[in-house]
């Protein structure tokens, strides 16, 4: 990973929700800066190894149960900068850039309808589309 274009690969839409994860036999509850087909940054103070494969619950406010999503940490932020990167100038907050692992197309699919849902709604649906029509 050397630059900003590397992480970001998908458009991303900017909504707070509450992310739930195990470390070291303790639940973490953290929360989204943003969310994209590809992945999701989470605000942390206590980000994973770059490259921890782990099990987190999104919790989505018009969803009955969490989603249950599969990620990779791909990148960190600490308060004194940015690790896994070369020539970033480092975000304003501390935390971790996940990218979604999925078992199959039929997951992703499913997840990725789920976050252009979410991405409309935090956007609204004009912007929205004009993103994700700019995807390549």
């Amino acid at each position: 990973m050397s630059s900003e274009t590397e992480r970001r690969n998908e458009p991303r839409a900017p909504i707070e929700l509450q992310v739930e994860y195990m470390r070291l036999n303790t639940f973490f509850y953290d929360y989204t800066k943003n969310i994209s087909h590809g992945g999701t940054f989470v605000r942390t103070q206590r980000p994973l190894p770059i490259g921890t494969l782990f099990v987190f619950r999104l919790n989505v406010p018009r969803l009955p149960e969490p989603l249950v999503l599969h990620g990779e940490v791909r990148w960190i932020v600490k308060v004194e900068g940015v690790d896994g990167t070369s020539d970033d100038a480092p975000p304003s907050e501390p935390g971790m850039g996940i990218r979604f692992v999925y078992e199959d197309d039929v997951q992703r699919l499913a997840l990725d309808a789920k976050v252009e849902k979410l991405m409309s709604e935090s956007l609204g649906p004009l912007i929205s589309s004009r993103l994700m029509g700019s995807r390549s």
